[in-house]
């Protein structure tokens, strides 16, 4: 069965940067798009950045917008996360997930790397 597997998380100072990196493991599926989302304590998961696989085209939430960057590469079926300038606020759980063409929602998921940045 196809899984997500990402990595690069760690703990960091403000204003640092990571690279988080993500790739399917125990087999391939088509993709559509990947994307990145992460859940802070106490609060709901949210979408941070999408990029669709075949034109690279990208979408941000506005609060990572300008600095983070994802991008892949498709002949590693891997997607990376670039985060840089990051705050405190950007402390989380980071996921990758995968849609195939014909799924509405995400149907693969990662178990999620931890990102912790302190003041």
């Amino acid at each position: 069965q196809v899984q997500l597997v990402e990595s690069g998380g760690g703990t960091v100072q403000a204003g640092s940067s990571l690279r988080l990196s993500c790739a399917p493991s125990g087999g391939t599926f088509i993709i559509y798009t990947m994307g990145w989302f992460r859940q802070a304590p106490g609060k709901e998961r949210e979408f941070v950045a999408t990029i669709k696989w075949s034109d690279g085209v990208t979408n941000y939430a506005g609060s990572v917008k300008g600095r983070f960057t994802i991008s892949r590469d498709n002949a590693k079926n891997t997607v990376y996360l670039q985060m840089n300038s990051l705050k405190p606020e950007d402390t989380a759980v980071y996921y990758c997930a995968g849609r195939r063409p014909e799924q509405y929602n995400y149907g693969y998921w990662g178990q999620g790397t931890q990102v912790t940045v302190s003041s």
